[in-house]
């Protein structure tokens, strides 16, 4: 039996990549040793006294960093965010250990300013380190090398998004080899090869049985052609549960032949059944939402977060009210504040708050607005393009009906009318209602003139439901700020 490659390849980039971390971090202390004290005066005597005694101590906590937290790089599928994360953690944890030892070894002054600044610049370094170690990356398996060979099995739609995943990034090296299935698959890109049925799947997997002496027959590799079904590192199976003898079948070639075996769930109608599981005693079930924010932890933490930022932004807001009011009441007579009742969580309805950037008409409950929208008077579309329009929903979020980041809530019209024809729109509101929303800033908003565009935003608030992180509240957030100095173009 041939032995897998990918996992050594893994292995050598994960070291290299942490000898350069400990290349970077001790050029980092020799040049603050030579050099920091010419720039500020935080240099520490102790580091000037014992410099052995102070690269010992990070070398130290360099290894037992190394050890807890470890390095994401050569994973297959690693964000920016995760990479930041890892990054952050690992440098605070080394900076965390070299400081109290250094200070139980008997420091005396400075090396607590002086860290602070160390693990600050450590972390922008060795963060832009990981972009350069990925591009290289992404160059070593674009050559062919640590690739893995992929094989889909089915032909649910779900492959078809797995596949989109897959090649998304040429970073993560792997090689889709094509598909069996009794059944072509519609829509199918020309990249991904028919392989053919599940019948002739059988009988490469059957050619390809190791022996218990751990060998092949020579004969029977040629019988197969040639495709050789015992070369691949991955399987993915999108079939139907009445095919489980198939799939047992599958599964226990994969675990003779160390080939990884995943079972994805297939898609029901546009969505795909993210099953996840959960313990009830000694059973395993599966739930078709799996919601981060179920987590009291979770919920602290999100809600904490709410409630200082609006209070910030509501003081720093309350100056500026004057001024807007003004504009608002010159150009449209009417109230400061447009109030409208909207879906929340859990089904319940709300009031939510707005500048008013509309004259007061009476299809403001039912009628989106559109880009050339007569309703709205010059100042309203300033404030709806730069997203000031909706800073009174900061107070929504002090009140508990709304979060700064979730599902933008509906209007009641548009609940009634979706929920009626779109699967898993109610869906949406097992999260608190957003001011912004992981839809918006990933370019569904605005009108929605056709149904699919509606469909599009559901499925992006969903996952950001069974996805949520506070690290993705930021991103949204951040992202959303952008929008203050870029307006969205799509902002009607």
């Amino acid at each position: 039996m041939a032995t897998k490659k990918y996992s050594t390849g893994n292995g050598m980039i994960k070291t290299a990549v942490i000898a350069a971390d400990f290349v970077i971090m001790n050029l980092m202390l020799f040049l603050a040793a030579k050099y920091i004290h010419l720039i500020w005066s935080i240099y520490p005597p102790y580091f000037r006294d014992e410099p052995r005694q102070t690269f010992m101590m990070a070398n130290v906590g360099m290894i037992i960093s190394q050890f807890v937290i470890g390095s994401i790089i050569h994973h297959r599928r690693t964000s920016f965010d995760e990479v930041f994360v890892s990054v952050s953690k690992l440098c605070l944890l080394q900076a965390t250990i070299m400081f109290f030892t250094l200070r139980i070894l008997g420091e005396s002054g400075g090396m607590f300013r002086f860290m602070v600044i160390f693990v600050v610049a450590e972390i922008i370094v060795i963060f832009l380190s990981r972009m350069v170690e990925k591009f290289f990356i992404r160059l070593f398996r674009q050559a062919g090398r640590n690739t893995r060979s992929v094989v889909f099995v089915g032909n649910d739609p779900a492959l078809l998004m797995l596949y989109h995943n897959l090649i998304s990034d040429s970073s993560t090296g792997y090689l889709i080899k094509g598909y069996f299935s009794n059944e072509l698959m519609e829509n199918c890109p020309k990249a991904i090869k028919y392989l053919g049925t599940i019948s002739d799947l059988n009988k490469l997997t059957e050619k390809y049985t190791v022996t218990e002496q751990g060998n092949q027959s020579q004969d029977l590799k040629k019988q197969a052609g040639e495709f050789d079904i015992s070369k691949i590192d991955e399987l993915f199976c999108s079939m139907s549960h009445d095919e489980n003898e198939e799939i047992v079948k599958l599964i226990r070639f994969c675990d003779k032949n160390i080939v990884h075996f995943y079972y994805l769930p297939r898609m029901s109608g546009n969505f795909l059944l993210n099953l996840q599981p959960e313990q009830m005693g000694d059973t395993t079930v599966f739930t078709n939402h799996y919601e981060p924010l179920s987590s009291p932890i979770n919920q602290f933490v999100k809600r904490s977060f709410d409630v200082v930022v609006s209070l910030l932004i509501c003081i720093v807001m309350l100056p500026f009210i004057p001024i807007i009011a003004y504009f608002i009441k010159r150009q449209s007579p009417g109230p400061l504040f447009f109030k409208q009742e909207r879906t929340g969580l859990n089904g319940k309805t709300f009031i939510c708050y707005k500048f008013r950037s509309m004259h007061v008409n009476k299809d403001a409950d039912r009628v989106q607005a559109t880009k050339d929208d007569p309703r709205k008077f010059p100042f309203g579309e300033f404030i709806r393009h730069t997203n000031l329009d909706e800073f009174p929903q900061f107070y929504n979020v002090l009140k508990g009906d709304m979060s700064i980041v979730g599902p933008r809530p509906h209007m009641l019209a548009h609940t009634k009318q979706y929920s009626s024809i779109i699967d898993k729109y109610m869906v949406r509101h097992f999260s608190l209602p957003g001011i912004t929303g992981y839809a918006q800033v990933s370019g569904c908003r605005g009108e929605t003139k056709e149904l699919w565009q509606m469909e599009e935003r559901i499925k992006k608030d969903i996952w950001y439901i069974e996805n949520w992180s506070f690290w993705l509240d930021i991103k949204i957030i951040l992202k959303t700020a952008v929008t203050l100095i870029v307006p969205d173009q799509k902002a009607y």
